[in-house]
């Protein structure tokens, strides 16, 4: 049904999107991360629909190519799963501001015919499976934590992406933090030098792998799994516990980032391998990245009448296309920050009481 709906959207998206082009006044181009186009093309589609003065447009590239797009000032805005770097900041002049706009899990995937248990992965398997450790799905260290499952005696074919990857550095990080080996041999980021696998270009590429090749294991986002009813791996948690992907576990994870963050906060934090007894551990925000000003007053004010109505009316939506709401309590925090936008050194926006019913 949500395959579908999507397929509907998109269909309708492509002929509003033809409307508006003879309408708008305003035209604003992104680019980025994979990770959550499945609920920004759904906001763009609403939001084009809605108001027909401004034509929004976002092309899946993939975090590496929002942020490289984003700093040419190729595009109006950009989307990343992976925080730019001080230092990448610093090259465009500190005109960069990450603001979140949902938060999401990054799973573990994999085609095993007849198997129809949940596979249970523990984080050091995980880790040895991606390092090449591990390389038939029978192994002992699998199979003692998957007991009553029979597990066949089938190659092992991991998948990772092929690009620059928000979804990878989420999944590296993740690694990073539970594995001394992948931190010490391969490390985390965007694009990493992978011991073993298959690549795929997107969430879309590695989904695509893992559902036509037999013993696949790759990452994706929960989303994409859910469209394509992918078989998904519960994970332990930091707290011991096994731990199935979903809204209410990634909810947890960012609670306990809500306490190294305040309304001074840059929004930059990771919520991998988080504390709590019901966390998804490999979860995280997604950020746009905005400018801090903007020459052109007009895109500047339509860009964030847009990103507040995603943060606000937007956030409904975010459920069903297997994404977490932001927590109530930052919304007052990304306010506050939309607000120090500026065009020319004039706000770009007011607040609310600027938003349109």
């Amino acid at each position: 049904m949500l395959r579908r709906s999507l397929f509907t959207l998109g269909i309708v998206g492509t002929l509003v999107s033809a409307a508006n082009l003879l309408t708008a006044q305003v035209r604003l181009n992104g680019a980025g991360a994979t990770f959550p186009n499945i609920i920004y093309q759904t906001w763009i589609l609403t939001y084009n629909q809605k108001f027909d003065n401004v034509e929004i447009n976002y092309q899946s590239i993939g975090s590496g190519g929002g942020i490289r797009q984003f700093s040419d000032k190729t595009v109006d805005f950009g989307g990343t799963d992976a925080p730019m770097t001080d230092s990448a900041i610093a090259a465009i002049g500190g005109n960069a501001l990450h603001i979140p706009t949902v938060l999401g899990a990054v799973v573990p995937t994999y085609n095993l015919a007849g198997v129809t248990q949940a596979i249970r992965f523990t984080p050091n398997v995980l880790a040895d499976i991606f390092l090449g450790k591990i390389t038939k799905w029978n192994d002992p260290r699998i199979a003692s934590d998957n007991p009553g499952v029979t597990l066949p005696n089938q190659d092992i074919i991991v998948v990772h992406r092929s690009d620059g990857s928000g979804t990878s550095y989420v999944w590296t990080d993740y690694l990073a933090k539970v594995s001394p080996e992948w931190l010490q041999k391969v490390g985390r980021g965007t694009s990493v030098n992978w011991p073993v696998g298959l690549g795929g270009r997107g969430n879309e590429g590695v989904t695509a792998t893992v559902r036509q090749t037999p013993g696949a294991i790759g990452y994706v986002e929960l989303g994409y799994a859910i469209i394509n009813k992918m078989a998904v791996g519960v994970v332990r948690n930091k707290s011991g516990n096994w731990i199935t992907p979903s809204l209410e576990s990634v909810t947890t994870a960012a609670q306990g980032a809500m306490d190294d963050m305040g309304p001074n906060t840059d929004f930059r934090v990771s919520i991998t391998d988080a504390p709590g007894a019901q966390a998804y551990p490999i979860a995280s925000f997604t950020w746009l990245l905005l400018r801090k000003d903007y020459p052109d007053a007009a895109k500047s004010r339509e860009l964030v009448k847009f990103v507040w109505w995603s943060l606000t009316d937007g956030q409904a939506k975010a459920p069903s296309l297997g994404y977490a709401p932001l927590p109530k309590e930052m919304l007052s925090w990304v306010e506050a920050r939309l607000k120090t936008i500026t065009s020319g050194g004039r706000p770009a926006w007011r607040g609310p009481t600027a938003t349109r019913s």
